[in-house]
């Protein structure tokens, strides 16, 4: 194991968990103001790489692209609250779960009628598709660096936000005490619209910046969504601080598990034996991860948090 090799994957890590962030980032507000489950979380993730992806494609400029796209994510976050989400808010979770998951079932099958099966492009930006060299022998992907330094600046303007401004006031007494807030005269539905979109858009976004790593096709929101439930059970479910910190973790443990799990292995076993038991073994690792702070904080590292409340 070289140190080049460990720096990469450390580097690799932190871009995968960052991208985590900026999805359960977003379920993670929905659920802590809303207490709603939306599964369908992962769709709009999806959707928002999609969206990127064609107006890229019809302007020829990722800049313009990128922010139709946002844009995109966001009405279809107003329009999915407006026309359904909005109606399910008080309902039991698991009317909730039956009719988001009801949402992935249609849109999956929406998006291949109108796109195909197959994966559609969205090409790294030019400028931005080389490699820099951050030190001797280790040149990395200058989208991946925007990758996580697009991630860091999510987590920071949400702090902000939430802890910082007047919107971010409602959304803590809105979460907390919802029917006191009506009763000051705030309209509770409307917070409760733009924390939805704004969560939709920062999933579109999450996609939008995985879409040139990975491929855009119609399942790609299906792991992500599972991952971004393991990091807000991890992290603490409504907390945001919660969702960086597990989605960090999260992001390192599973990639580096899978570079070097199999020859951590052969120091004990045999390469046969290492060879089978280590992709298993890394696949797993987050699971694991996840059962053992369940054993010991089962409300999450940050027990008893709302994505705000000891984020001053």
């Amino acid at each position: 194991m070289s140190f080049t090799l460990l720096a990469v994957q450390i580097l690799n890590g932190l871009q995968f968990g960052l991208i985590l962030f900026l999805v359960a980032a977003g379920l993670t507000l929905v659920f802590g103001v809303m207490d709603f489950v939306n599964l369908a979380h992962g769709v709009q993730y999806m959707l928002g790489a999609y969206l990127t992806s064609v107006a890229v494609a019809k302007t020829g400029s990722f800049g313009l692209g990128l922010v139709l796209g946002l844009g995109g994510s966001l009405g279809l976050g107003f329009l999915f609250e407006l026309l359904l989400f909005r109606h399910l808010t008080r309902r039991d979770h698991l009317e909730q779960v039956l009719a988001t998951f009801a949402v992935i079932l249609i849109v999956t099958d929406a998006v291949k009628a109108i796109f195909g099966a197959a994966p559609l492009p969205l090409p790294v930006p030019h400028g931005l598709d080389g490699a820099i060299e951050l030190m001797p022998g280790l040149a990395y992907p200058v989208w991946r660096l925007v990758v996580i330094a697009s991630g860091l600046a999510v987590a920071f303007l949400l702090w902000f936000l939430i802890t910082r401004t007047r919107t971010g006031m409602l959304l803590r007494a809105g979460s907390t005490h919802p029917a006191m807030v009506s009763a000051l005269g705030v309209d509770i539905d409307r917070v409760f619209l733009f924390v939805f979109a704004f969560g939709a858009m920062l999933a579109g976004f999450a996609g939008a910046m995985a879409g040139p790593i990975l491929s855009v096709e119609p399942a790609m929101g299906d792991t992500v969504l599972i991952l971004a439930f393991v990091v807000i059970v991890i992290g603490g479910i409504g907390s945001v601080r919660g969702a960086l910190v597990a989605s960090i973790v999260v992001g390192l443990v599973d990639t580096l598990g899978r570079a070097f799990a199999t020859d951590l292995l052969r120091l004990v076993v045999d390469r046969s034996t290492a060879a089978q038991a280590g992709p298993a073994i890394a696949s797993m690792a987050i699971y694991v991860l996840m059962a053992i702070v369940l054993v010991f904080r089962p409300t999450g590292l940050f027990t008893g948090e709302r994505a705000w409340t000891r984020a001053a």
